[in-house]
């Protein structure tokens, strides 16, 4: 089996609700890390301190044959085709461990695809 990693950097506002409609369309679970960043426009401040965005960074570790439909689900409900929202992009795992528990769970997935 061949994994990605499915990163995205959304309003914390949305974030429950991507990794919801991600659970419902397969994903097994998600990590979600508290981040904050800056964009074209500088932060604004107030009395000298800067206010920056919050940003959520959701990662999901997802077997490649449903990496085209996840993001689908992930522009769909993060709005991401709007300016400002969030972005999405993935990454190739090499190598992994600890997914042990989880294997079956990802066969019945491939194979639920394929028939």
């Amino acid at each position: 089996m061949k994994f990605k990693l499915i990163m995205v950097f959304s309003k914390p506002n949305i974030t429950d609700q991507i990794v919801d409609a991600m659970k419902k369309k397969g994903a097994t679970g998600a990590t979600i890390i508290p981040a904050r960043g800056t964009g074209l426009h500088e932060a604004k401040t107030f009395f000298g301190l800067s206010i920056e965005d919050q940003t959520d960074i959701i990662v999901f570790l997802v077997e490649e044959h449903v990496v085209e439909n996840l993001l689908e689900v992930i522009k769909s409900e993060g709005k991401f085709d709007k300016p400002n929202t969030g972005i999405a992009f993935v990454l190739p795992i090499e190598h992994i461990i600890g997914l042990e528990s989880q294997m079956k769970i990802f066969k019945d997935q491939a194979r639920d695809q394929y028939f």
